[in-house]
């Protein structure tokens, strides 16, 4: 098992509970980038720069990930991918993508992204509040566990 990093919009709150989560449990963690990224030494930890472009590091993690890994990422695109490799996703707050869900999420945003395409304008996500800190990471142990116990 690997957790996989969207880490171009990750929240540095959530990259510091990932790293913590890879040490105790000692589950390797992937950071994909399209920028250099400086993350604190360990056999656990590797980062991935891959190159400029839409959408590049997504297509990085789609093909990588496989079943019985995590990923974490707000990107509800690549969310859809993932779900159905039997990729665990959860977003940056919290939120678990399945495969109850995904479909429904995924036409939500790509609703909201023709409103701004026509010039609505539909605002931003608010901050990350200590609230989003403390609902990923009960999101993420509790994932984690259960990834774990079905291990062989």
């Amino acid at each position: 098992m690997k957790l996989w990093v969207d880490a171009d919009a990750c929240p540095g709150p959530v990259r510091d509970i990932l790293l913590r989560a890879s040490q105790r449990l000692r589950v390797p963690v992937v950071f994909v980038a399209n920028k250099r990224l400086t993350l604190p030494r360990s056999e656990l930890v590797s980062t991935v720069q891959v190159g400029a472009g839409l959408d590049v590091a997504d297509q990085h993690i789609a093909t990588s990930a496989q079943a019985g890994d995590l990923a974490v990422t707000q990107d509800i695109p690549l969310a859809a991918l993932l779900v159905p490799k039997g990729v665990v996703v959860i977003d940056p707050r919290g939120e678990l993508f399945s495969e109850e869900n995904i479909s429904e999420r995924l036409s939500v945003r790509n609703f909201m992204q023709e409103l701004r395409d026509s010039g609505v304008t539909t605002g931003g996500p608010s901050g990350f509040s200590a609230q989003d800190r403390q609902q990923f990471a009960a999101a993420l142990d509790r994932e984690l566990t259960r990834l774990l116990k079905a291990r062989p």
